[in-house]
C-alpha cells in the first residue's frame, strides 16, 4: 500500500488560538516537548508507516516551517521517488491563496495526478499522536470504500469541539457534523461520541471528482464542513477506529490548538509516567538536531546553590547556572543565570534569564531575554498589562511585549542582554 499512496499534510493554517506563539510562525512549526516541532509527530508517523512521498502544503508565515523541513527532513532519496516537499500556494487555478483545506488540495491536484498514486492520505500537521497509517490504508482497501475517516472515542462534552459521526454496525458512516452543541452519542454508549481526527484516506479518482465538484459550487472548501457531508449521500464512507501506537492504557491524541492545551501537553511530558511516551525505542520521534553541546549545570562549589533541574526536560545546549528549574521544559540553548527560580514553565530555544529572575507558569517564546530581577507569573495585573495571559493564568512572553524596566537601570540591562553567556557567570 505504501508505494501506491501519496501523503498530503495540511500545514498552512494561521493557528489564531495559539497566538502570540504563531505571530511569526505557522502552528506546525511551534516548538514542542523541548527539541521537537509540532509537525514532527505527523512526519514521524509517516516515516514509521513506510510512507515516503509527502507533500506539505504551506501558506501562513511558512519560512520557519520550510527551514525545519529542509534541515530536519531531507532524509529521503529523490532518486527512489521519495520526498518531503513543501508546497506553497502557486495560484495555478486562480488568483487566490489557499481558501480552505479542500481548496488547498484542489490547487495541487496536478501534483497528485502526476504522482500516479492510487490513494491519497490527508493529514493535519498540528496534532500530537502516534499512528500507523499503513494499517488504516489496508483497512480502506479491504473495505472497498472510496473514503475512510479516522476517528476516536471522546466524551460528549469534549465532542462539541470536533466533527462527529454516527456509524452503523459495519462502521459505515451514516452522518457527519461539525462542532454540534449536542453531538450524537455512540449507539449503546450514551456518554461518548465518535470524533474525526482529521485523517482521511481517499481513492484518488474519487478525490479528484469530489474536489472538482466542490470547486464548482458555493462552498467554504473545507473537508469537515463540505466534502464529507456531501460524500455521504453518494458513496460509502467508513470509519477507522484509532489504534494508538503510544502503548498506554488510554489513547493519546491531542489537538494542541489553544495556549492552555499546548501548555498542558508540554507539562505532562515532565511527569514520571507521562501520558505521551517520548522514550519508546520502537517508535522514536525524528526532528532537526541543532549542533549544540550537552546541557550543563554549574556552580556546585562556589558558595551558591548548584544549578539543578527537577521533574523537567532539559535540552541540548542549556546552561543552568546556580539556579533551580522545576517541572519545566527547556528547549535547546536556553541560559539561566544564577539565583533564578523557574517553575512550571516552557522556555523556548535561545531564551536567556538574567540573575535573580523568577518565572512561574509561563511560556517564554524564542530568544526572549528576561532581565535581571524580573518576575513573571507573580503579579497578575502586571502580567496582563505586559503580556498575553490565558484563561487558566498562563503568562505568554514574546519579544514584541513591553520590555521590563528592572531595578538596575536600562544601560545595565542592555549590557546583560548582549552578554555572551559561557557558563561562567
Amino acid at each position: 500500500m505504501q508505494e501506491h499512496t501519496i501523503c498530503i499534510i495540511l500545514a498552512g493554517g494561521i493557528g489564531s488560538r495559539l497566538h502570540p506563539l504563531t505571530a511569526e510562525r505557522a502552528k506546525p512549526a511551534v516548538p514542542f516537548g523541548g527539541r521537537y516541532r509540532i509537525i514532527d509527530f505527523t512526519l514521524s508517523n509517516c516515516l514509521h508507516s513506510g510512507l515516503r512521498r509527502i507533500l506539505v502544503l504551506t501558506q501562513y508565515k511558512s519560512h520557519s516551517l520550510q527551514k525545519h523541513l529542509r534541515d530536519g527532513w531531507s532524509l529521503f532519496n529523490p532518486e527512489l521517488g521519495e520526498y518531503v516537499t513543501p508546497v506553497p500556494p502557486q495560484m495555478r487555478t486562480g488568483e487566490s491563496w489557499y481558501c480552505g483545506t479542500a481548496d488547498a488540495i484542489y490547487q495541487n491536484l496536478y501534483l497528485l495526478e502526476r504522482s500516479g498514486a492510487e490513494y491519497a492520505l490527508i493529514l493535519s500537521g498540528d496534532h500530537i499522536y502516534r499512528m500507523d497509517y499503513d494499517a488504516m490504508l489496508q483497512h480502506h482497501r479491504d473495505s472497498g470504500a472510496d473514503s475512510t475517516v479516522a476517528c476516536l472515542t471522546v466524551g460528549l462534552e469534549e465532542a462539541k469541539a470536533f466533527g462527529v459521526m454516527t456509524v452503523d454496525a459495519d462502521d459505515r458512516v451514516i452522518s457527519f457534523h461539525e462542532k454540534l452543541e449536542h453531538p450524537p452519542s455512540i449507539p449503546g454508549d450514551s456518554d461518548h461520541a465518535l470524533a474525526s481526527m482529521g485523517v482521511y484516506v481517499f481513492s484518488m479518482s474519487r478525490l479528484t471528482e469530489l474536489l472538482d465538484e466542490d470547486h464548482q459550487r458555493n462552498s467554504t472548501h473545507d473537508f469537515g464542513k463540505d466534502i464529507l457531508p456531501a460524500l455521504l449521500t453518494e458513496q460509502p464512507t467508513y470509519a477507522y477506529r484509532f489504534y494508538d501506537e503510544n502503548k498506554k492504557s488510554s489513547k493519546y491524541w491531542r489537538d494542541i490548538g489553544t495556549l492552555d492545551a499546548f501548555y498542558d501537553a508540554n507539562m505532562d511530558l515532565c511527569h514520571v509516567d507521562p501520558e505521551f511516551n517520548l522514550y519508546d525505542p520502537e517508535w522514536p520521534m525524528r526532528t532537526y538536531q541543532p549542533q549544540a553541546p550537552p546541557a550543563k549545570f554549574v556552580f556546585a562549589d562556589e558558595g551558591r546553590r548548584c544549578g539543578q533541574a527537577l521533574d523537567s526536560i532539559i535540552s541540548a545546549g542549556c546552561i543552568i547556572s546556580g539556579s533551580r528549574v522545576s517541572a519545566s521544559v527547556l528547549c535547546p540553548n536556553v541560559r539561566v543565570h544564577s539565583f533564578c527560580l523557574v517553575e512550571d514553565s516552557i522556555l523556548m530555544p535561545g531564551v536567556r534569564v538574567g540573575r535573580h529572575a523568577r518565572i512561574r507558569r509561563a511560556i517564554v517564546d524564542r530568544d526572549v531575554f528576561i532581565p535581571r530581577g524580573a518576575q513573571v507569573g507573580y503579579n497578575d495585573a502586571e502580567d496582563r498589562r505586559r503580556h498575553t495571559v490565558t484563561d487558566s493564568g498562563i503568562v505568554v512572553v514574546t519579544k514584541a511585549d513591553e520590555p521590563y524596566v528592572g531595578p538596575i537601570g536600562d544601560d545595565a540591562l542592555r549590557i546583560e542582554a548582549e552578554f555572551d553567556f559561557r557558563g561562567s557567570q
